[in-house]
């Protein structure tokens, strides 16, 4: 046990702070945006894998986060941490954040309390399950969080959850409060997370705040998202890239000064662009001036036995109400559960688009073959050990559909794709000086039959359902029709294509005759640039599935990548 040494925390003054996974490729950048504007913002609030050793290893900003850390202090805000469903956190897990908290002076740890994986395999889109606002999903939650404090040398920060569907008697913050009293840990509230709350129950805003405890929030988070409207009833989908709505300023700017220990506000403002995550900056900016305050003493809570899970809050039950696994109108908000599925369906075909963007639209383009899926054996099996990804269990799903419902065309496609990946197995020499060679993340994939067609069709099938659902306000699936009949025609003769890795997945491309055999030929050696014929070096060129040699001598191909079937 690493509870707190002393019968208090001191918690330091953290201000205003930015989220961040520390993935270079993620915008904003907070330490390039730091660099422009020098006092933005003070802070860092980071999620990364509970190991410091694997967070090393996987978050490319880790290293300057770490060099720059005495300037610029952080937070971790560790979302793969449990904080209900039908299983502790293994106290190695717990050990591994601990370790990993103190390394980098996170004074302390916050997280959503929901359940967001299944030992240590995370729902599509780390959209965790949110407990029932009741006396059984209490018990459990106090149970976690219990359990997690009593590994931990720093405080656990308990942040309500976003809701869609409502299930249980309690308000939210009613419901924080409980957990706070039974728990004594601090609080940490977020503006977006209420704000769904109050939508799906109907109320106003500030519904709850009076006579809840203000006094133990310590942090404060403030995101984007996008609020929609079924008959009667609005939703706030809590999605970071979005604008942040006008009413969660404006409830921030009344909460200030009503919470007398809060120590950090948090924009969560993945996928801003730089000069957009400033524009909000600026004006939580003028909130939170910067500077210095005294740090907070906080009484540490008497060490408490960690109870047993009782399950009565029924975490597989709202699992599977969350994936179409039980009718809706058997659970105990039908139209909120539909909100949340609805949510969870589009993440999941937005990460399946990434490696199965033909199959997917042929298999499960429909939200009844979505649910399909998600309600499937083969989805269900992804939670429960064996360590496949969503990619390959869903290759597993459409597998046996297709040994049930026959169809040649979506067999194609299927196979197809998962052909893909192989292309990468083989590592290419890259071109020197004078040299023409393949792009590091391009080589050429064949197959037996010509699905060209299918390729554009695809693409022109998704344009075209789009433009018309903005201007009628439905999406036809019913043409996705159109892509089967296609699929059903393959031309006779092999096909030469294009595969591009992108992170994560792979982008499939038809290319003309003559580039289809340069790359073939450039898969094996590079070749001189000056004997390839200009318009098929430029055509090449264009579409980036070509490079030229320099002279740096650095030319490194790449790993060969294990397929997803």
């Amino acid at each position: 046990m690493t509870q707190a040494v002393s019968d208090a925390w001191t918690l330091p003054w953290r201000g205003l702070g930015l989220s961040s996974n520390l993935s270079a490729a993620d915008v904003p950048q907070p330490y390039r945006l730091l660099d422009a504007s020098p006092g933005l913002f003070d802070f860092v609030e980071y999620s990364a894998p509970l190991s410091l050793d694997e967070a090393r290893a996987q978050a490319s900003l880790f290293p300057e986060m770490w060099s720059r850390r005495a300037d610029v202090p952080v937070l971790f805000h560790p979302v793969h941490l449990n904080l209900w469903g039908p299983e502790l956190e293994p106290a190695s897990v717990l050990q591994d954040l601990d370790a990993h908290a103190r390394a980098v002076g996170s004074p302390w740890v916050g997280n959503d309390v929901g359940w967001w994986h299944v030992r240590g395999q995370p729902f599509p889109g780390y959209l965790y399950i949110t407990p029932p606002f009741n006396e059984a999903g209490l018990a459990d939650c106090v149970a976690h969080a219990l359990h997690v404090q009593s590994h931990l040398s720093m405080p656990l920060v308990l942040e309500n959850p976003a809701v869609l569907a409502r299930r249980g008697e309690w308000h939210v913050l009613d419901f924080l409060a409980k957990l706070h009293a039974r728990t004594g840990l601090p609080l940490l509230l977020d503006l977006g997370h209420l704000f769904s709350h109050q939508l799906a129950s109907g109320l106003p805003l500030e519904s709850g705040l009076d006579g809840f405890p203000l006094e133990q929030v310590v942090e404060i988070h403030i995101a984007g998202g996008v609020v929609t409207r079924r008959g009667a009833r609005g939703f706030y989908v809590d999605d970071h890239t979005q604008p942040v709505r006008e009413e969660l300023f404006k409830l921030l700017e009344s909460l200030l000064p009503r919470c007398p220990s809060l120590r950090a506000v948090t924009f969560e403002g993945d996928g801003h662009p730089p000069e957009v995550a400033q524009v909000s900056l600026r004006r939580l900016r003028a909130m939170i001036p910067s500077g210095e305050r005294a740090p907070l003493r906080l009484r540490a809570p008497e060490p408490r036995a960690t109870p047993p899970l009782t399950e009565e809050s029924r975490p597989w039950e709202l699992f599977e109400a969350g994936h179409g696994g039980v009718p809706t109108g058997v659970t105990e908000d039908p139209e909120g559960t539909l909100a949340d599925q609805d949510f969870r369906l589009a993440v999941v075909a937005e990460t399946l688009d990434k490696d199965w963007p033909l199959s997917r639209l042929l298999l499960a383009g429909t939200r009844e073959d979505l649910v399909a899926f998600t309600s499937s054996r083969e989805y269900r099996s992804l939670f429960g050990g064996g360590g496949r990804s969503l990619a390959q269990t869903f290759s597993a799903w459409a597998m046996r559909r297709l040994r049930e419902r026959p169809d040649d065309g979506a067999s194609a496609a299927l196979s197809l794709e998962m052909m893909a990946p192989t292309a990468f197995m083989k590592s290419v020499p890259g071109p020197g000086p004078g040299q023409v060679g393949l792009a590091d993340d391009v080589r050429p994939g064949s197959f037996p039959a010509d699905l060209s067609e299918l390729l554009f069709a695809s693409r022109a099938v998704r344009r075209h359902l789009t433009a018309r659902a903005w201007a009628c306000g439905e999406l036809e699936l019913s043409g996705l029709e159109a892509l089967a009949q296609v699929a059903r025609r393959p031309g006779a003769a092999a096909w030469t294509y294009a595969v591009r890795r992108k992170s994560p997945g792979h982008e499939l491309l038809s290319v003309s005759r003559g580039l289809a055999e340069l790359l073939r030929e450039l898969a094996s050696r590079p070749r001189e640039a000056a004997s390839v014929a200009p318009a098929l070096l430029a055509e090449g060129l264009h579409h980036r599935l070509i490079r030229l040699g320099d002279t740096s001598g650095v030319d490194r191909p790449l790993a060969p990548a294990r397929p997803v079937g």
